[in-house]
């Protein structure tokens, strides 16, 4: 039996996350963007059967139109199965709310934690 699995969403914490591009965005661009992506967040299977926890922080490109056009590893959890999924997280979740800036990157930690 597993410990009881929970995604440790505050770890999708706004204040932590970083926008970068030409234009600096929004808080409020950048807290949507979070909870868009906090959304589609899962804890794999794999990761809670070998007790892993970690957070990973990933770099999201986002079109003008909000597409998430790609994402990038740049600080790893501990975990190549957290890691993986950190990568497939923003494009799972396809799009987010279109940037109030134009096109733009934001880095985004995501937190897995067994409680």
């Amino acid at each position: 039996m597993f410990k009881t699995a929970k995604i440790m969403a505050a770890g999708l914490v706004a204040a932590a996350c970083i926008a970068s591009p030409a234009h600096a965005q929004s808080a409020d661009w950048i807290k949507q963007v979070t909870r868009t992506i906090a959304a589609k967040q899962v804890y794999p299977r794999a990761a809670q059967a070998r007790g892993e926890q970690g957070t990973a922080k990933v770099k999201i490109y986002v079109a003008a139109s909000g597409a998430v056009e790609r994402a990038e590893l740049i600080s790893p959890s501990g975990s190549t199965v957290l890691d993986r999924e950190a990568l497939a997280l923003p494009s799972r979740t396809g799009s987010v709310p279109p940037p109030p800036g134009g096109a733009t990157s934001v880095t985004v930690p995501i937190t897995w934690k067994l409680l």
